[in-house]
């Protein structure tokens, strides 16, 4: 926990710092407000990210001069997180950084890791046996591909005000539960000094947004997120690969589910943005409803009535994953029920009969 407070504390204090002076930051205010993904109504420093980057570093540098055995891995660790959190920083600054090469950095990132770290997917679990993957031409590619997928996932759920803090807070939680299970004591602190960084931040973003997380947050959280998912399950054999797919399911599927539907349904390029992800949906079909009105001020609240629903949403995958890491039947059933529910529940909204226990009537 002293991971998680020292990481808490400083996030807290640079996020205000950067929100206090965020007339140094002009290139990073965010002040458009009629983009298709944008939901809010005033100008917000979009560099959230910085800070937690920040956090996390100091974190990891007492964690090292606490720990000395936890060095190399924690150094290595923070030099690959930090390439895929410059590629989103800059864009953040400078808007001219494109989603493909903030991915290819992401995956240059993982490419390291997959050497550094030797976080590498070589094996899947089944029901009663495991498939190895003994090729490095088979093993590096899926790895790379897997957590530069995740990262960029974060990225596409980041759309209203503490949805993927609070999502990535609850998983990084889980990631930290299951490493003192199996007393992975890297894994532990790292998962504690991300989530600390996130919560700090968090504060200052929900309910009314004072910052936003960014690209480069968003990067760097999720990268940090798929790597020591990755690192929890390959180097603890007990840890079934399944409990790292429901555990990251949200946020993955999502992005798959975008992907099909730009490319298959709408017939467009799958990195052209849209406005109707499942989070969107719910802002303009399930949340108007409730709320109603377009002023300023209507829109800061659906903006902040949004994301519950989908952390409710989210924990339908990461509670089943937290309580049966080791079974791995177990974990692929909660799996296809997930997307199942997924679907079911993004038809429903799409044809406008959104099921009435998501619906928060407007008191008089």
């Amino acid at each position: 926990m002293f991971s998680f407070l020292v990481s808490f504390v400083a996030s807290a204090l640079l996020t205000l710092l950067v929100i206090k002076e965020a007339r140094l930051h002009g290139p990073a205010l965010d002040a458009d407000f009629n983009g298709v993904q944008k939901v809010h109504a005033h100008t917000v420093a979009r560099i959230g990210g910085l800070s937690i980057f920040l956090a996390v570093a100091l974190s990891a540098c007492i964690s090292v001069w606490r720990v000395p055995a936890l060095t190399t891995w924690m150094l290595s660790l923070m030099a690959c997180s930090a390439c895929a959190f410059v590629g989103g920083i800059v864009e953040d600054y400078t808007g001219r950084v494109s989603a493909a090469r903030r991915l290819l950095l992401t995956m240059f990132a993982a490419l390291l890791g997959y050497y550094l770290l030797d976080a590498r997917i070589d094996r899947i679990d089944w029901i009663g046996a495991v498939w190895p993957l003994p090729y490095i031409w088979l093993t590096l590619p899926l790895t790379v591909l897997s957590v530069a997928g995740i990262a960029n996932a974060v990225n596409i759920i980041d759309g209203f005000n503490g949805l993927a803090s609070v999502v990535t807070i609850c998983m990084l939680l889980s990631l930290g539960y299951v490493a003192l299970q199996v007393n992975d004591m890297f894994v532990l602190v790292a998962a504690l000094m991300v989530a600390g960084a996130t919560a700090g931040f968090l504060i200052w973003n929900y309910p009314v947004g004072l910052i936003f997380l960014g690209d480069g947050g968003a990067y760097f959280i999720g990268f940090m997120l798929g790597e020591l998912a990755l690192l929890l399950v390959m180097r603890n054999p007990q840890v079934s690969t399944w409990y790292a797919a429901l555990l990251l399911i949200y946020p993955a599927f999502e992005t798959l589910f975008s992907v099909y539907r730009r490319m298959f349904i709408r017939g467009k390029s799958p990195a052209m943005p849209d406005g109707i992800h499942l989070h969107s949906l719910i802002f303009r079909r399930v949340v108007q409803w409730a709320v109603g009105h377009k002023d300023a001020r209507a829109l800061m609240r659906r903006n902040s009535l949004t994301s519950p629903y989908l952390w409710m949403f989210s924990l339908m995958a990461v509670i089943p994953a937290t309580v049966f890491w080791r079974y791995t039947w177990v974990l692929m059933l909660f799996c296809a029920l997930f997307i199942i529910s997924y679907v079911w529940l993004y038809v429903r909204i799409v044809r406008f009969k959104a099921p009435r226990w998501m619906i928060r009537h407007k008191r008089n």
